[in-house]
């Protein structure tokens, strides 16, 4: 009873591993969506935010009518000034990668929490558009940054791990050269005697 049971354990293992390997080696497209924006100062007080996706196709299969949406930036809070919001790419290689960049120009202060930009694609084998989505993203437009030294900067990044080495070096010494209590208290009493 043992024999039949284990075959028949044996013939379902190998054949569930024919079907997942069919699944795992089936061609389709894998996005990973990059949003990356960068707030530039201006000396006329403005700040600018420039909005760069890289789009990777990370699957075996070419991805087609590729098509980049950002809706996040309202019109009240962000103006276009250079580039548009969306892009679109007759076709994405396996393992290829797609880039797009906009600039913006801030009209309001505060935190800004961009939501993610959607990428649609199409897969020949199935009629319904596939969606990716990007990294949100959070900003802190025009906000009061503290001004940083760059002397002091570059004085701590050069002398910084010496003070620190020579500072442990002299509490070490100090350390071992003064005499504990208890041994204080050992030689004051042995004086009394």
């Amino acid at each position: 009873m043992a024999i039949p049971l284990a075959k028949l354990l044996i013939s379902a293992v190998a054949v569930f591993m024919l079907v997942s390997a069919s699944f795992a080696t089936s061609e389709m497209p894998f996005m990973v969506v990059h949003k990356k924006a960068t707030l530039n100062r201006l000396k006329s007080g403005a700040e600018r935010v420039l909005v760069s996706f890289d789009i990777y196709n990370q699957g075996s299969a070419t991805a087609y009518d590729v098509t980049l949406v950002d809706n996040t930036w309202i019109k009240k809070t962000f103006e276009v000034v250079n580039g548009n919001t969306s892009r679109s790419w007759e076709r994405l290689d396996a393992g290829g990668i797609l880039s797009h960049s906009f600039e913006l120009e801030a009209k309001v202060k505060g935190p800004f929490y961009g939501a993610p930009a959607v990428v649609t694609f199409r897969i020949p084998t199935k009629t319904a558009l596939q969606q990716a989505y990007s990294t949100p993203i959070a900003l802190d437009i025009l906000a009061d940054k503290p001004p940083t030294d760059p002397l002091a900067l570059r004085i701590l990044a050069k002398y910084g791990s010496l003070v620190s080495v020579i500072s442990m070096v002299v509490l070490f010494i100090y350390l071992v050269a003064t005499p504990s209590k208890s041994n204080l208290a050992k030689a004051g009493s042995k004086k009394k005697r």
